[in-house]
């Protein structure tokens, strides 16, 4: 072969997302063969890649970089901080009072050292205060939009990427742990005592850029935050054995502040980094590599860049334990056959080749398909156009996309809209963004001439950062501290518009209720509930809630009462009778919510001991909604209730779901009902094959016969 000619043909044959091309099957022909598909010289024009982005500025000073963004009429981006007052902002949140809370990610990409194993608690502090990254609060005391105070919170942390603040502290996510640390408040908070360890077990080994991240109170009042595809972990309490744990290796989690319950949302993804909730409560994500949009529904399992799906409540991990990974100890669950795929009509990079072929050359679409931070902005300051706007950071295109939700069944599909602004500058990497007090947006820049990860410390410049704050007319600073209200006023701020403050109030409110809940004696009520029941005899002591009932039971718009509703629902202080009413409110959003107080107010997950107790009529009522509702959105928040009931108590409401011959082309739902289904199936061949019988979804009916299918050839 020696001097001779050799053509190779690379035969790309996978349907789904993108991949890498292995060159382990080569096929030899004698004489060159016809090849129907073949590319020639002729054809590389028409195949081209786009001209490269035409990017003007690189490496600019904060103001400058300010003043060279393009936004839209009326909109001014303000230098609220910048180096060397701040350097590497990884992540950011705001307390009561509008300061802000920003961590400095100068460990990255490393952490440094690792931690004893069964340490004690010394080692472990040791341990936590070995690192390079730091805790800063700034504010703006004069309102010229610029940080004129910054107090120096914490020193010498360990590899943060997850930051709120609530309850007294702030919620760190620092690999391996999720962590607490109080706050003795004031005009120069410091710490109130030693960090406490929550959670252990989140991997900082394999990739440093999908460790756990920007936590997001949800309006149900749980700890939100995001998780990467190429980061397996095994999280638990510390000491935890291996069956007390939950693998995370995609998805969005939840933890609970009061109960202290740890669960995944939503599984599958690829490395998002940043949540945020619409008006209706539902929660949106982007993701990087993969299609950036996706509405994350409880119990859905959407579309990963890579691996397996697996397992996230202790039923599916138990009927599934043959399925474990034996080397790295994952929860394989194989049934799921058909993830949920993105829900925006578009992508942010160009051509049909993936998301790097076009890498630097996307600008017409979108800017690539590197994004980080999400919000759905709900200020009142900026025009209306922009309400419910989801905006995204996206990094190779230094700018901010803008998404519009439209809803279509049970759900939305996204919308390309204009983008929000450009950087014009190639360093420019915002990583999340989050509403101030007054409807204008603050922007965190890590600001780097390098943009992808990578695990060399040299190949990351730590000397720079920014912050940034769009506001719209030169919108006027607004000074508050909303833990100084009293109740009634903070349950007035509940229905504002402005997310901000409803948010906020929502979040002081359960505080308060929590913390005279945990002074309540309740030894008579079973160990499962004891959290709830504090709580809500504490919140039976608030004449304040009162008003909440009545702002749900009136005729104000949806929203305003879903928020009286999200009040009442995480301070405790809905009844059972309050919910079975409301599952009968002419208000779909207000009915799907209901279904949702059923299954937590009353402290109910799944195999809780005390279920058929206390959730029996919850069950009922959702198999009048399976059976009866006209909603999508309704059977959507049904489908997602009905994995948290026991397998053998599911029948009657799958029967009931799956009658909806309607929902065979919704987007969510075939998918969803089958989630909820393989369960029951996979415990009762002879039921599952009468429910298959009058199954009117197609695809739940293929997925029911297979499922039956493997059962009986494993049998055999």
């Amino acid at each position: 072969m020696i001097g001779k000619q050799i053509l190779i043909r690379l035969v790309d044959d996978r349907s789904g997302h993108w991949g890498h091309l292995n060159f382990d099957n080569f096929r030899f022909h004698t004489e060159r063969p016809v090849l129907p598909s073949e590319l020639t010289l002729k054809d590389t024009p028409k195949n081209a890649a786009p001209p490269a982005d035409q990017v003007l500025f690189a490496g600019l000073s904060a103001a400058d970089a300010a003043a060279k963004a393009t936004l839209p009429s009326g909109f001014a981006m303000h230098v609220f901080a910048s180096e060397p007052d701040i350097r590497n902002p990884i992540a950011f949140c705001e307390d009561h009072r509008g300061r802000l809370w920003v961590a400095e990610g100068l460990s990255y990409p490393k952490r440094v050292g690792h931690p004893p194993a069964n340490g004690t608690p010394e080692q472990l502090r040791k341990d936590f205060f070995s690192g390079k990254d730091r805790i800063l609060v700034f504010e703006d005391t004069d309102g010229d939009h610029k940080a004129d105070k910054r107090t120096v919170f914490l020193e010498n942390v360990n590899l943060i990427s997850g930051m709120e603040f609530g309850f007294g502290g702030l919620w760190i996510g620092a690999a391996p742990y999720l962590m607490f640390i109080p706050i003795a408040d004031g005009d120069a908070p410091k710490p109130a005592g030693d960090p406490q360890i929550l959670l252990d077990g989140w991997n900082y080994t394999a990739d440093t850029h999908e460790t756990l991240n920007t936590f997001n109170w949800g309006p149900d009042g749980w700890l939100y935050g995001c998780h990467g595809v190429f980061c397996p972990s095994h999280v638990g309490k510390p000491g935890a054995i291996e069956n007390d744990r939950q693998w995370v290796d995609a998805g969005v989690w939840r933890y609970h502040p009061v109960t202290h319950r740890f669960e995944i949302f939503t599984e599958g993804g690829s490395n998002p980094w940043g949540i945020d909730f619409d008006e209706h409560g539902n929660l949106w994500s982007e993701m990087c590599v993969i299609p950036h949009l996706f509405h994350m529904i409880q119990g859905a399992r959407v579309l990963r860049q890579g691996g397996e799906h697996y397992t996230y409540n202790r039923d599916e991990t138990q009927r599934n334990a043959k399925h474990r990974d034996q080397r790295s100890r994952k929860s394989i669950f194989p049934y799921v056959y058909e993830d949920i795929g993105t829900h925006a009509d578009h992508v942010h990079w160009a051509g049909a080749a993936g998301p790097h072929a076009a890498n630097g050359r996307s600008d017409a679409m979108g800017g690539g398909h590197a994004h980080a931070g999400m919000l759905c902005y709900l200020g009142t300051s900026w025009p209306a156009s922009y309400r419910n706007n989801l905006i995204i950071g996206n990094i190779h295109g230094q700018r901010m996309n803008v998404d519009l939700p439209v809803a279509r069944g049970s759900g939305y599909v996204g919308k390309h809209g204009q983008d929000l602004l450009n950087f014009n500058d190639r360093w420019s990497q915002t990583l999340n963004q989050r509403l101030d007090p007054d409807g204008s947006v603050f922007v965190i820049d890590w600001y780097d001439a390098n943009q992808c990860h990578h695990g060399r410390d040299d190949g990351h410049d730590h000397s720079s950062g920014r912050i940034y704050k769009i506001v719209y007319q030169n919108q006027p600073v607004t000074r508050t501290n909303l833990a100084a209200l009293t109740p009634n006023q903070l349950v007035s701020l509940v229905g504002s518009k402005n997310e901000w403050l409803s948010r906020h109030a929502r979040r002081v409110l359960q505080e308060r209720v929590a913390a005279a809940g945990a002074q309540e004696s309740v030894d008579e009520i079973p160990a499962g509930i004891r959290d709830y029941a504090r709580t809500r005899k504490a919140a039976e002591k608030m004449p304040a809630l009162e008003a909440l009932l009545d702002a749900v039971d009136g005729s104000g718009d949806a929203t305003s009462r879903l928020r009286a509703l999200w009040a009442l629902h995480l301070t405790g202080r809905i009844l059972p009778e309050d919910a079975a009413r409301w599952i009968r409110d002419p208000e779909p959003q207000i009915r799907a919510w209901a279904v949702q107080t059923f299954f937590e107010h009353s402290g109910m997950l799944f195999n809780e001991p005390t279920f058929e107790q206390l959730a029996g009529s919850a069950v009922e009522a959702l198999v009048a909604l399976a059976t009866d509702d006209p909603s999508p959105v309704v059977r959507r928040a049904v489908a997602s209730a009905a994995q948290r009931v026991p397998a053998a108590q599911r029948w009657s409401i799958l029967k009931g779901l799956l009658s909806h011959a309607e929902d065979a082309s919704d987007f969510n739902l075939p998918l969803l009902y089958w989630y909820a289904t393989e369960g029951p199936v996979s415990t009762d061949a002879d039921r599952a094959t009468e429910l298959l019988k009058e199954c009117k979804i197609p695809k739940v009916r293929e997925f029911i016969a297979r499922r039956l299918t493997q059962m009986a050839l494993a049998k055999n």
